[in-house]
């Protein structure tokens, strides 16, 4: 078991101002095509491009977050990349929590097996989780208290209020009297509730609330108090960032993992893609700086 610890990594980087999540969603179509002379050595190409981003952004974010599809739709190359990737964050940037995005949840027995290739071989510090299968089927996560377990309640994509924004006629009541009692028993409001009153025992978890919908992000944070959200959608997927720090940041202005994957991965195509990531990663870790003064 690693001796590192996903909280304390986390704290420490928010204790120094720093809340940007690089989403490393490294897509080789994507690529800069100078990179892609070699058609034979795709995965040197993709642990190139990624350890650029990550050389060239370290001392700004708050974590790097592969999405596992990306990898995953390689085969075995794509797992040796996202393994070569992690391994270079641990050399080259070990202070900065990675967040394996992996939207994991199963029955309990299955979940070990998830629990010990994003873990134990990988070595993620995080990862998102569903809620659907409740606590029991999450248990070999929620137990890991020496990593952080994110799970989802509202996402950032267009159709997240399908089933999240559904009317629950038999609300989870309050366990803890100091926190706020539901308005109304809406889907995530009840996750959000439930994941910090009953299955943060370890402290260790975490809450998904997208930046794509600023007003349920508020009420998550009035919800679950301190506790750390990760917030994706700034980018190409329209959130307003502004919005996302006043509406997400807790007591301290802190517990924020604000995501831009796309916007800074690619902010070039050119053999200047790593400074240009950087200079995204930059303007936004500016401005959040800014907002969050206010």
């Amino acid at each position: 078991m690693s001796d590192r610890n996903a909280m304390e990594l986390f704290n420490a980087r928010w204790a120094e101002g720093k809340f940007v999540c690089v989403g490393l969603d490294s897509d080789y179509e994507k690529l800069p095509p100078h990179l892609k002379k070699e058609p034979d050595f795709e995965e040197d190409a993709i642990v190139d491009f990624n350890a650029e981003i990550i050389e060239a952004t370290k001392d700004i974010v708050c974590a790097y977050k592969p999405n596992s599809a990306f990898y995953e739709a390689l085969g075995t190359c794509g797992i040796s990349v996202l393994k070569r990737t992690v391994d270079f964050i641990h050399e080259k940037a070990p202070e900065v929590p990675l967040i394996l995005d992996a939207k994991r949840a199963d029955i309990g027995n299955t979940n070990n097996g998830y629990v010990k290739f994003a873990f134990d071989w990988l070595g993620a510090d995080a990862i998102t989780v569903h809620p659907y299968l409740g606590k029991e089927a999450l248990k070999p996560f929620l137990d890991r208290a020496d990593k952080m377990i994110i799970v989802l309640a509202r996402t950032s994509n267009p159709g997240a209020g399908e089933f999240q924004d559904l009317t629950i006629s038999s609300p989870v009541k309050p366990v803890n009297p100091v926190k706020p009692a539901l308005d109304s028993a809406i889907l995530y409001q009840v996750v959000a509730k439930q994941v910090s009153e009953v299955w943060n025992s370890n402290g260790n978890c975490a809450i998904v609330a997208g930046a794509t919908y600023p007003e349920e992000l508020g009420i998550i944070r009035q919800l679950v108090g301190d506790m750390p959200l990760l917030i994706p959608g700034i980018g190409k997927q329209g959130g307003d960032l502004e919005k996302a720090v006043k509406n997400g940041r807790n007591a301290k202005k802190q517990g924020m993992i604000i995501n831009n994957s796309s916007g800074v991965l690619f902010a070039s195509s050119g053999p200047d893609f790593a400074l240009a990531a950087r200079a995204v990663a930059q303007k936004m870790h500016d401005d959040i700086t800014q907002f969050n003064q206010s």
